[in-house]
């Protein structure tokens, strides 16, 4: 069976987001509308597998959807929904709970560093968690995910459940039609090497809304004076900038403010070296706070203008909930028949 070229994606609502966000997903997001069916997501129902306080839940859903927008997406071109407002999702996870087994389950190391050593007391919801992933994909018949590394075993278990849903009803599957699979075997869709962004102020460690410092990250709606201060003050070292990319092994931080700059500028580290090569943060500092400015400002303040006007997200997350749920209806219908439900 031939699929559509289907792209779908998600990002959970469980905080402000901020530059690693950014540069490691909704950026790379774009250019997929002009080549795909492209659905992206608010995947609020992920985010109570923890606790969230439902006016925070609210806030982040559009900020997220706003973010999706204000970086490019056009809502006449890319489906832009939250998750819970098309209910398919938790029907068809279900039934892919029936479907995978614990042991798929019991080996996704996400759930393990989630859980930790309470994992007796942590949410069914958060165990289930790669269920109702595989059932976001696989609702649409999605052929192609832009997933990050920590995503990557996810995927892989959503191709799974895929492959034993097709196999254990293969029948009542060709009873309905179907030459071959009822899902597709989802892809990993490259779309170029996705920027790890790192602390502002310990570059090992990931860029995270959790960071006990403010300082650390810089937030989508940060205004361009706060993203100036905050990159100023950034943690570097006393060496000046290397000519060459390969220079910036064992210098955390300077690899990671270096890759920020190609990021935001499109450009190889090589590139962004051969300027700045030999020369100290006096003079590197400014121009990234400059050229982030430039990129987010714009951003930040057309997500405070969408988030300002609820009715108009409102109206922007109904109809892509209509249209989403347009796709999901169908194949809804057919999986309730396959399994053999009476409707």
């Amino acid at each position: 069976m031939t699929f559509t070229p289907r792209v779908f994606s998600g990002i959970k609502p469980s905080g402000d987001l901020h530059l690693g966000n950014y540069l490691g997903a909704i950026r790379r997001f774009v250019p997929l509308q002009d080549t795909h069916e492209t659905l992206y997501c608010v995947v609020d129902m992920h985010a109570i597998t923890v606790w969230q306080a439902p006016e925070d839940l609210k806030r982040w859903t559009y900020e997220i959807a706003a973010a999706y927008i204000a970086s490019g997406l056009d809502p006449g071109k890319s489906i832009i929904f939250n998750q819970s407002q098309v209910m398919e999702h938790a029907e068809l996870s279900w039934i892919f709970n029936c479907v995978a087994r614990m042991g798929w389950m019991e080996r996704m190391t996400q759930f393990k560093d989630k859980a930790g050593e309470n994992s007796e007391n942590v949410s069914l919801g958060l165990f289930a968690y790669p269920s109702l992933m595989a059932a976001d994909i696989l609702l649409y018949k999605a052929t192609g995910v832009p997933v990050g590394d920590d995503q990557k075993q996810h995927l892989e278990l959503t191709r799974d459940i895929a492959k034993k849903f097709n196999h254990d009803f293969r029948k009542q599957i060709k009873d309905l039609g179907f030459e071959e699979e009822f899902f597709p075997i989802t892809e990993t869709l490259a779309t170029g090497p996705a920027m790890r962004v790192k602390s502002l102020k310990d570059g090992t460690r990931k860029m995270s809304k959790s960071d006990a410092s403010d300082t650390s990250t810089i937030y989508m709606m940060d205004d361009a004076g706060t993203i100036a201060r905050k990159i100023k003050r950034a943690t570097s070292d006393a060496a000046p900038l290397p000519e060459t990319a390969q220079g910036l092994a064992g210098r955390a931080e300077a690899e990671n403010l270096v890759g920020i700059f190609a990021a935001l500028s499109n450009r190889s580290l090589d590139d962004v070296l051969g300027e700045f090569g030999g020369r100290g943060w006096g003079a590197f500092k400014p121009a990234l706070a400059d050229l982030a400015v430039a990129v987010l400002a714009p951003i930040a303040g057309e997500m405070a203008r969408l988030v300002g006007d609820r009715s108009e997200m409102d109206t922007i997350l109904r109809d892509g909930a209509d249209r989403a749920r347009a796709i999901a209806q169908p194949t809804m219908d057919q999986v309730r028949r396959i399994v053999g439900f009476i409707r």
